[in-house]
């Protein structure tokens, strides 16, 4: 193109009318061309995440909304029956039973298992032992094993004739104990999710306090800040938003509680059709053949999670400006 244009000048010099008029665009039009091309190449990266997000989330969402909105009978087929499946949701004794069940078992396995991710997180960050990178890769296998696996593992262990944990409490004099037990069931799921999601927490943890600024370490300790004082005062205070963040992911999850008490309810006998509300949703739509009532089931869920998240982002987000 550069050959082009000198030649141009030259003949427009022989033929004596001066230099050639070249056009050449504006930084402004470059920065648009550019900034089109940008965006352009963004939506081709952000194109594959998008489709299966539609796919996979939004459109199964509004078929469980659509459904729920229907009731299907024997004789008269699906029939549109507005908010009489949400009705029944509401008023149904088994769900929120359920609902209470896992607020339960929220109430007790999130502070528990925090704080048992908390302590390993500490003592790995202060170097209080060695081999800290083989004792972190150890115990964070329990979270690599699969939840079916891992809740099969368990039911083996705790079963109630020939279960070694069984065995254990005969021999420490607690004779014809049943650990799986209705009314033992929930602590058992509690101690198998401890067991599960105790190492995953911990690495989270254990990046937050690596990542602490060194500084601010040096300087309490340069003031005599003791150990403890280190911890509880100047590193605890640090990692607070990811503590915050991870108890709002174990909480949503143990709203979604299903395959551990799935799996051990089936040595269980007489455990109830809603023991966690998407138990009592399976049960409903697979077991009872009623779709419908499960879909709705399952927007009711849905709904209660969302507000659970956007209540606990705004109280943060509150928190934190009212911190400033």
């Amino acid at each position: 193109m550069q050959g082009n244009v000198a030649d141009r000048f030259a003949v427009a010099v022989a033929q004596g009318r001066g230099s050639p008029q070249v056009t050449v665009p504006s930084s402004g039009a470059r920065a648009k061309s550019f900034s089109r091309r940008r965006h352009g190449r963004g939506l081709w990266f952000v194109a594959p995440f998008t489709l299966m997000f539609v796919l996979f989330t939004l459109v199964p969402l509004v078929y469980a909304v659509y459904t729920s909105l229907f009731t299907s009978r024997l004789v008269g087929g699906t029939v549109f029956s507005g908010f009489s499946n949400y009705q029944a949701i509401l008023s149904s004794g088994q769900f929120w039973g359920g609902m209470v069940r896992v607020l339960i078992f929220a109430a007790i396995q999130i502070p528990v298992m925090l704080a048992i991710a908390l302590f390993f997180a500490t003592v790995f960050d202060i170097g209080m032992v060695r081999w800290g990178g083989f004792f972190r890769t150890v115990y964070f296998l329990p979270f690599a094993v699969p939840t079916v696996v891992s809740a099969i593992m368990w039911s083996f262990l705790l079963e109630p004739e020939f279960g070694p944990f069984t065995k254990l409490a005969e021999n420490l004099g607690f004779h014809g104990a049943n650990l799986l037990s209705p009314s033992l069931l929930l602590p058992m799921i509690i101690v198998i999710v401890i067991w599960e999601w105790t190492g995953y927490n911990m690495v989270i943890l254990y990046t937050a306090l690596r990542s602490v600024p060194r500084d601010t370490v040096e300087a309490a300790m340069v003031e005599g800040a003791t150990l403890s004082k280190i911890i509880l005062s100047v590193k605890l205070p640090m990692v607070r938003p990811a503590l915050v963040m991870l108890g709002l992911l174990n909480f949503i999850g143990a709203l979604q509680l299903f395959v551990e008490p799935s799996i051990l309810a089936s040595f269980t006998p007489n455990v109830s059709f809603g023991f966690t509300p998407t138990i009592f949703l399976y049960n409903t739509a697979i077991g009872n053949q009623q779709y419908d009532l499960a879909a709705a089931g399952a927007v009711v869920l849905g709904v209660v999670i969302t507000i659970i998240s956007v209540g606990s982002l705004m109280i943060r987000r509150k928190m934190r400006s009212v911190s400033l």
